[in-house]
């Protein structure tokens, strides 16, 4: 049931054909769904845009589609625009869901070059067809993996985005990942730690439990983070540790570390203060402990006297959807 009695904006639906995205390891499709949505009254010229990028597990589409018990983003943003407290902006949804059940919105031989579809073929297909967005007039905001890479973007493109919103994305590298390789071992053991072998029987299964998912986000972040140029490789996929005592390879785990977004703060968190917003959350409950490397980013911007949004809340990981009534009013009147 909507909650607000305010006209309903329109949702488009776009296919974006990628050259980006050719050669992908994973044999994902290149060609990608866009939705976007435009407020009512408006046909989206000369509106700012805000991209959506999704959790693990999720795609753009999800986000715009029917929700229960709740508001999909459409529905709120017509809620908070509707009821003015919110300035009218359009928003993208692509679908970057891959083989490997997400994203990290970065570059990857194995993934694809995400980070190039977002940054040039998806931005250049919705501005042209809705004459939105363009220099200075872009922002982009997510959740957990679509968090961390809305901090990455943040970081590395600040002359493409002029406004960003993380919540409880992935920071703070130690914390979030060192204690589940253990039980991605202790899986993979049943397979000869075979990854190939696991996928095979993961991808036949009728039904899938928790402990696959996080298996698959493990082999999803090492295909981001760490990809192995060897071609004998499966799917270049490989981990960071030994398989039979879980001891860290230094110079796998290195090139994880490059990427954690606390570790990147440390270098390029002066292009954080180019923007014209820049919000950052995590709930104080959160289970993967990303609190902890939020909080230690948190404290580096305000080192280094980057103005920006810090915001904690008495929540997890999970379902936290209603924090957006912050930060996009947030990004909206940043980028207006």
């Amino acid at each position: 049931m909507r909650r607000t009695s305010h006209p309903a904006g329109t949702v488009h639906r776009l296919m974006v054909e990628s050259q980006a995205l050719k050669g992908n390891l994973l044999g994902d499709p290149t060609t990608r769904i866009v939705d976007v949505y435009v407020p009512h009254g408006h046909d989206g010229r000369d509106l700012p845009l805000l991209v959506d990028l999704v959790g693990y597990t999720a795609g753009g589409p999800a986000h715009t589609a029917w929700k229960a018990f709740g508001e999909n983003v459409p529905e709120r943003l017509d809620r908070l625009i509707g009821e003015g407290k919110m300035a009218p902006v359009v928003v993208a949804f692509p679908d970057c869901f891959s083989r490997l059940g997400g994203n990290q919105y970065v570059n990857s031989p194995v993934l694809g070059n995400w980070e190039d579809f977002l940054t040039t073929e998806m931005l250049a297909e919705v501005e042209q067809k809705f004459g939105c967005g363009g220099s200075g007039r872009r922002g982009v905001f997510g959740k957990s993996s679509g968090g961390f890479g809305a901090l990455i973007h943040a970081m590395r493109h600040p002359d493409i985005w002029s406004a960003a919103a993380s919540h409880s994305g992935d920071a703070g590298f130690e914390n979030l990942y060192l204690p589940e390789f253990p039980n991605t071992l202790r899986a993979l053991a049943k397979f000869n730690y075979s990854i190939e072998a696991w996928m095979s029987a993961f991808e036949a299964k009728p039904k899938l439990d928790g402990k696959d998912t996080m298996l698959l986000m493990i082999l999803a972040q090492a295909a981001s983070f760490d990809p192995d140029p060897n071609p004998e490789t499966f799917l270049g996929l490989r981990l960071p540790v030994t398989n039979d005592t879980c001891e860290l390879i230094e110079d796998r785990w290195a090139n994880w570390l490059k990427w954690d977004p606390v570790r990147m703060a440390e270098t390029q968190a002066a292009a954080i203060g180019t923007l014209k917003g820049f919000y950052l959350e995590c709930g104080t409950e959160d289970q993967y402990n990303i609190l902890y490397g939020t909080r230690r980013l948190h404290r580096l911007l305000d080192q280094q006297g980057i103005v920006h949004r810090y915001e904690e809340f008495p929540d997890n990981h999970s379902g936290v959807d209603y924090r957006m009534d912050l930060s996009l009013p947030y990004l909206a009147a940043a980028l207006s």
